[in-house]
């Protein structure tokens, strides 16, 4: 397994699982969808100036990203769809009429309905001992949500959320598919057009935007939990796939619910304790898979940074960036062995 990707995702999962319980606060006085349109106003105006200024944060030596092609249009444009307008929109519904670390813990079904998609749709490898783990999230989810009162009422918050999961489950693996672009361009792009059209939205539905100061403290909240946060995970989705990557970002909620108990004075009960821990079962189950087989990689052309390693045996052209890491077209060549992996960007590989 990848330490450094799985350390991207776990650091997504924490920005994002404390903006949980902090978006909650300002949902008092904030119109849910002005909220989600000032979070990725932030997140995308914060990264837009992160990117241009990344050649001295990282020094000139570190190797370029690539930058998005015209083939990747129509899978960013679903992500920002699903992921980027539905997704936060219905996630400030939900959580206007629901508990912080209860939302914070739901929260937990976007792992599973990632994992769903990438299995049924995009037919990524997913054992048995991963859909044990997704049964022991979906069970902790059903624990949070149940609330002896099963009326309209008291479900639309959850249901509002558990929406708002299955949106970006879609968004993550949409997202996958362009994962080998510039992550710094990715969460720009999708910013930049998911911040105004939820604020114009807000708008339409009569809300106001917050005095200034509300609204760059919102601003900053999107940068750090939506914006940073979503930077590591596409740069995690490359080497541990979709379902995988989701797994482990599995963890904000349960930090989520933890910082509400401790800022927001929210009550810990046994249904959270109950929930919490079938939850935990359930990602200690995805963090420890091993997946070890004979494979075979196909030949294919594309462009990211790399190095020579069992992988990347191409040749080079005189024009070809020295030294490494380094960034350009190369091709691979057949390649069958065996070794523990990941549906990463190299190992997409069909299974019996």
């Amino acid at each position: 397994m990848n330490r450094t990707a799985i350390a991207l995702a776990l650091a997504s999962a924490a920005l994002f699982g404390i903006s949980t319980p902090a978006a909650k606060v300002l949902l008092d006085t904030v119109h849910p969808a002005i909220l989600a349109g000032l979070l990725y106003c932030g997140a995308g105006v914060g990264v837009a100036v992160l990117r241009r200024l990344r050649r001295r944060v990282v020094g000139r030596t570190h190797a370029p990203e690539v930058a998005l092609g015209r083939r990747d249009i129509p899978w960013l444009a679903g992500a920002v769809a699903s992921g980027g307008v539905a997704g936060p929109l219905l996630l400030m519904i939900g959580l206007a009429q629901t508990p912080a670390t209860s939302a914070s813990l739901l929260l937990n079904f976007e792992a599973a309905a990632t994992a769903l998609i990438a299995w049924l749709v995009f037919r990524e490898h997913y054992g048995s001992r991963l859909m044990l783990g997704l049964a022991f999230l979906l069970g902790g989810g059903v624990t949070l949500a149940w609330t002896g009162l099963p009326t309209w009422g008291a479900m639309i918050g959850p249901l509002a959320i558990v929406a708002a999961c299955i949106a970006w489950a879609l968004d993550n693996n949409l997202t996958q598919r362009v994962s080998l672009a510039d992550p710094l361009q990715i969460v720009e792009i999708k910013g930049l057009i998911a911040g105004p059209v939820n604020l114009a939205l807000g708008v339409w539905a009569g809300g106001l935007l917050p005095p200034w100061p509300m609204s760059m403290a919102a601003a900053a909240l999107g940068f750090v939990g939506y914006g940073l946060s979503l930077v590591l995970f596409v740069l995690a989705l490359r080497d541990l796939g979709t379902a995988r990557t989701s797994a482990y970002f599995a963890a904000a909620p349960f930090l989520g619910a933890l910082a509400a108990v401790v800022a927001l004075g929210e009550a810990a009960t046994p249904q959270l304790a109950a929930a919490g821990l079938l939850m935990a079962v359930g990602v200690w189950l995805h963090m420890t898979e091993r997946h070890e087989h004979a494979h075979s990689h196909a030949v294919v052309t594309h462009a990211h940074a790399h190095v020579h390693d069992d992988h990347h045996r191409h040749s080079h052209a005189p024009s070809d960036p020295p030294g490494e890491p380094h960034t350009h077209g190369h091709a691979h060549q057949p390649l069958t062995h065996a070794h523990p992996h990941t549906p990463d960007m190299h190992h997409g590989h069909r299974h019996e």
